[in-house]
């Protein structure tokens, strides 16, 4: 077993990465498979730190998933209340109220963190 570390350098990183590999194999519960999901952690912490992923943009959310669901704009008016507050949400000139996001997470799935801007 190798003594575990916090990583704090790129080559910290990657020798933690290569012991990963040559215990991907380990059994649940046993020392090697205590060590992977000990250094599967560290490593996870580590890339958190190095390549922070910025919050989700609520209007870039709406966007993302209207083109997942090949939505326009008009298809929002029953969540959001009229084609000029569709607009107005859209180009980031009006927040969304409490009640938006309700029908934003029940009908689009939209997790409520993101469009609170708190993910």
């Amino acid at each position: 077993m190798v003594k575990a570390k916090v990583l704090k350098t790129e080559s910290d990183c990657v020798a933690a990465l290569a012991r990963i590999e040559k215990l991907m194999d380990a059994k649940r519960n046993s020392p090697q498979g205590d060590e992977l999901e000990l250094l599967s952690l560290l490593v996870h912490d580590y890339a958190e730190k190095v390549f922070p992923i910025d919050k989700p943009d609520p209007v870039e959310a709406i966007r993302f998933r209207m083109e997942q669901q090949g939505l326009e704009p008009e298809d929002l008016v029953p969540l959001l209340g009229s084609r000029s507050r569709v607009s107005e949400v859209l180009s980031g000139r009006r927040n969304l109220s409490l009640k938006m996001i309700r029908k934003l997470v029940a009908v689009l799935g939209i997790p409520a963190e993101v469009l609170l801007g708190t993910a």
